[in-house]
Formats: structure tokens, sequence, C-alpha cells
């Protein structure tokens, strides 16, 4: 990343030219201006502002589970189902969905995946109705996942390495498998899903919401992969328009 700056003759303010270069493309932004009576802290304020969009840049999730709807309106049975949401061409063969038991930490349900990730990023896992089908709509793979309702958690692993992990409902004095807090335990009919399934902070209480209508096969747009660059050319445009408006 290139970037230059210069004070311009007639006016108390600087203009700032950023060049922002990633895997050959260019992203520019040309004759950015912004006033200030402090120019130094300004500068300072644009630093750290990059700073801080380089490090949500580093919160991109992988491979991560986004959606869960582990307690139909009515019978689980082939209407239940697990989300992935990751980089497209992501090869799962070999993976491993676990439901762990959130009384005693027993792994009750082991999955063994298999497929793609397609283009739009999300993968859906619809439960096997007991013929081979599942009334979840846009599957990619059928397979036994009827999750235990909470308090439980659902791990997901490759090998000894764990990739992500949701628990919810209220574990009390029993064994938590997920990250950070525990979601919440959802009603019937109701999903987890990730607020923003790019961004994994670790915590499932704060990464989780509760949807009153599942959504398997969809993702906020949001939630697009944008590359690093790309983050850095707009958190810098927020940044300066954030100074603008202190400064007015």
């Amino acid at each position: 990343m290139g970037m230059d700056a210069q004070h311009k003759s007639g006016c108390s303010g600087m203009s700032v030219q950023m060049q922002v270069v990633n895997h050959g493309s260019y992203y520019y932004m040309e004759e950015i201006m912004f006033f200030t009576r402090k120019s130094n802290r300004r500068i300072t304020q644009f630093v750290l502002a990059f700073i801080g969009v380089s490090s949500l840049a580093g919160a991109q999730a992988q491979t991560v589970i986004s959606e869960v709807l582990y307690d139909a309106a009515g019978t689980d049975n082939g209407n239940v189902f697990v989300e992935l949401f990751g980089a497209p061409g992501t090869l799962l063969d070999g993976l491993l969905l676990e439901g762990v038991n959130g009384a005693d930490g027993s792994v009750y349900r082991s999955v063994l995946l298999a497929g793609t990730i397609p283009s739009d990023g999300v993968f859906v896992i619809g439960d096997d109705s007991g013929d081979g089908t599942s009334l979840v709509s846009g599957v990619d793979l059928i397979r036994e996942v009827d999750l235990q309702n909470g308090p439980d958690s659902v791990v997901l692993r490759n090998g000894s390495l764990i990739l992500d992990a949701l628990g919810y409902g209220d574990f009390g004095g029993g064994v938590f498998a997920g990250e950070g807090s525990a979601a919440p335990d959802v009603p019937s009919g109701s999903s987890l899903a990730r607020f923003n399934p790019a961004v994994d902070t670790h915590n499932n209480l704060l990464d989780f919401m509760v949807l009153d209508l599942p959504t398997p096969g969809s993702v906020p747009v949001s939630a697009v992969p944008l590359p690093p660059a790309v983050l850095l050319f707009l958190s810098g445009i927020l940044g300066l328009v954030g100074i603008a408006r202190k400064q007015g």
C-alpha cells in the first residue's frame, strides 16, 4: 500500500491520495480532502482507523457453522439442518460434525461430511427423512443431523483440529463445548444464525442471533468475502468521514 500526502497552498488542510494494491488490482482514493487545525492528530486518527480494520480483517472466518435449526416446528425428522459458510471450492471430505451432550460432554452424534462448498459460499446439510431425501430446501448434503435441544453443542472438526463450535442453552454445571459464552436456546421452529458468517469472534453469544424464520442456503450480503485491500480502502473512507464529521 502506498500513500502520498501533500499540503495544498491556500487551505488549512491536506489532500490525501491513497493507492491500494491487491494481486494486481488497483483501487484509488484520489483527492479526498479533510480540514483540520491539528493535522498531526488527524493523521494519527487516520492511521489508527487502518490498524483497526486490519485487526477486523484478521477476524475473518474460514469454514464455520453459520446456521443451525435443531428443533423444527412439528417433527424434526427431515426438517432440521446445519449450514456451513466458507470459501467457494473448499473441500469438506473427511470433516466431522459432532453433537456434544451438555450433560456429560459425550459425543452422541458424529456426521461425516463430503462435498465442496459451492460458489455462493453456503453449504447446507439437511436431515435425512429416512428415505435418503430431506424436506430442507436447497440441501447440498443429506445426513442424519437431528441435534438435541439445548443445552448442547455442535462441533465442526478436521481430525483433532476444531474448526468451529457452537454451544446453545443454559449449561449451568454442564459441559460447554462451544466458544466463549453460549448462544441462547431457541424456541421450536427458530434457528441460530451468525450475524455475519464472514466474521468469527469466537464467542457464540456475540456471533449468533435467533431467527424466527430459518434461512437455509441464505446469508447476509455483508458476509460476501472481500479482499483485505478492499476492506482497508473502505475503512479509510469511513475513517475520514468520521474525522470530517467531528471537525464539522
